[in-house]
């Protein structure tokens, strides 16, 4: 796919698809829905042509509606089945693999009451599933859990992984660590990483710098994607100003190397347009 692809968007209708983590005081500017014709606006603000939109609650009912958006400038769908239950039947019922919009699919270990969730045997089972049904699984997870996530993807080298948000970077108190424990999740080639979800950490621009420029070093462009994690970036800097940051953080590369982190391996992960 050609043009700037955001790897990291959400859509949601509170009265189909509630979200219960959102807090509607502090959370106030996301307390409402967000649908394809806003996020086409938002795209067109940050000079964007598509997005990958991932599922923001634990429903395979918000992952049926998400794949039947009829929003133009959604590329594909990384959405949620139940990975304790039987994942061929689940795929099957959404249409997996006759709708390729359906690109990966993702669980928010980071807040799953099981510390252990990534290495249940039932979810390790789940994940060779989806290798052979080529799709990709997003790992959504704080710096706590990279160790583990390193450990799973060591023995799945036949799955495609994505970590969201660097791995939760945003939220880290020990930089040293997270650093070490990205890298040797990096070690493993087939796992690729976003540039997202970092907003706020715009108003500390050194850290940002440093932050993505050990990713830069980890994973190498052609392992690393853009996005925006909108709407929640509208609780910091908002998209318009991340964009433009995250143009600024990657000045120095190559026109290749650009093209990389801004559509080609987000294109080429997750499949876009076969």
């Amino acid at each position: 796919m050609s043009g700037v692809v955001d790897a990291h968007v959400h859509l949601w209708n509170l009265a189909t698809d509630p979200q219960p983590w959102i807090d509607p005081e502090s959370m106030a500017a996301i307390d409402r829905d967000f649908s394809s014709g806003d996020l086409e606006r938002m795209l067109d603000a940050t000079g964007a042509d598509a997005a990958i939109v991932v599922q923001a609650w634990n429903s395979i009912a918000e992952t049926g509606r998400l794949l039947d958006d009829p929003g133009r400038r959604i590329a594909g769908v990384v959405g949620w089945i139940d990975l304790t239950a039987d994942v061929q039947a689940q795929l099957d019922a959404l249409g997996a693999g006759t709708r390729r919009r359906l690109v990966g699919l993702r669980h928010l270990v980071h807040v799953d009451p099981d510390p252990g969730w990534l290495a249940r045997p039932d979810v390790g089972a789940a994940l060779d599933a989806l290798a052979t049904r080529d799709l990709c699984f997003d790992l959504v997870i704080r710096p706590w859990q990279l160790p583990l996530a390193a450990t799973v993807a060591a023995g799945r080298p036949g799955l495609r992984f994505v970590l969201d948000h660097l791995g939760g970077i945003a939220e880290s108190t020990d930089d040293a660590a997270w650093e070490a424990d990205l890298r040797a999740l990096a070690a493993h080639s087939h796992v690729r990483a976003k540039i997202s979800g970092l907003a706020g950490l715009v108003d500390d621009p050194v850290r940002l710098r440093r932050v993505v420029g050990v990713a830069l070093d980890a994973f190498g462009p052609d392992r690393l994607m853009y996005g925006s994690d909108w709407p929640l970036t509208r609780l910091s800097t908002g998209p318009v100003v991340w964009r433009a940051r995250v143009d600024e953080l990657i000045s120095d590369l190559s026109e290749g190397e650009r093209r990389a982190i801004l559509s080609g391996t987000a294109t080429a992960c997750y499949g876009l347009g076969t």
